[in-house]
């Protein structure tokens, strides 16, 4: 269990999502948590439902935490860390950013050199399964462990230097849109051949699940798991070959790149 109170200003789908992780995995209360938005009858459900505080002021929820998580999105970041700065610095607070482009170096011109932390998960924090990417600043590094810790809880763990991060944000964390829409295609092409919606749905699901669970827990590669289930003149490589002609492969890897240069010209 964590001692601190958290405060997440934000409470979009990832900041909710990180408190429901931290609540699912044990290691905090739901009243430890208190989550902020501009309109509060967005974030009404996580009081009613899960038992969060909330409010709309952001001084106040800064105020009764150790550990602030921003949770906001890139084009009102800069103009929220100024309003929080005095706040902030004034107190013994450890500041995790979930901000997709603002360096640490922009986050201590607003904040100072306090512990700064920038963390990249991705939405599948709220049952406990992200892929998240850790960044610390000097000061922040003292916090290393317990910032670990944290997200250790809520999935897989991975610390990296910052000029990473941008990769990390379009892999770790667009990743799992990615995933999703090929998710979505498999589901539509069982429609094709016979399924229901819902049935073709729950194949997809559980076939993407046991893909990665095969490489996960067998420290494996996919080619080596793809050659087990490709015989000579059979289906699924008559399947595959179709697919990497009509550039399944290729398409993916330009979409990838192409959010990466995206985040590039974001942050220059």
């Amino acid at each position: 269990m964590i001692s601190k109170n958290i405060a997440i200003i934000g409470g979009g789908n990832l900041g909710s999502s990180i408190a429901k992780g931290l609540v699912k995995s044990g290691l905090m209360q739901a009243n430890q948590i208190t989550i902020t938005n501009l309109e509060l009858e967005l974030i009404q459900h996580l009081k009613d439902e899960d038992g969060f505080n909330i409010t709309t002021n952001n001084i106040e929820a800064i105020e009764g935490a150790g550990i602030v998580i921003i949770a906001v999105k890139p084009t009102v970041a800069r103009g929220l860390l100024a309003q929080l700065n005095e706040t902030l610095v004034s107190g013994d607070h450890v500041v995790i950013s979930v901000i997709s482009g603002i360096k640490i170096d922009d986050l201590e011109g607003f904040l100072g050199q306090m512990p700064i932390i920038r963390a990249m998960p991705n939405t599948a924090i709220a049952i406990q399964e992200s892929m998240t990417a850790l960044s610390f600043n000097e000061k922040g590094l003292q916090y290393k462990k317990e910032v670990v810790e944290i997200f250790d809880q809520l999935g897989s763990t991975m610390i990296i230097p910052e000029s990473q991060m941008p990769a990390a944000t379009v892999l770790a964390s667009c990743g799992i849109a990615f995933a999703l829409r090929f998710l979505r295609a498999a589901s539509q092409g069982g429609i094709e051949i016979g399924f229901s919606s819902k049935l073709s749905q729950e194949i997809a699901a559980q076939i993407m699940k046991g893909a990665s669970k095969l490489i996960i827990e067998n420290n494996s590669h996919p080619e080596p798991e793809i050659d087990k289930v490709t015989t000579p003149l059979g289906v699924t490589i008559k399947s595959l070959n179709k697919m990497e002609y009509e550039g399944f492969s290729s398409s993916l890897i330009q979409g990838v790149v192409a959010g990466y240069n995206k985040i590039l010209e974001t942050e220059s």
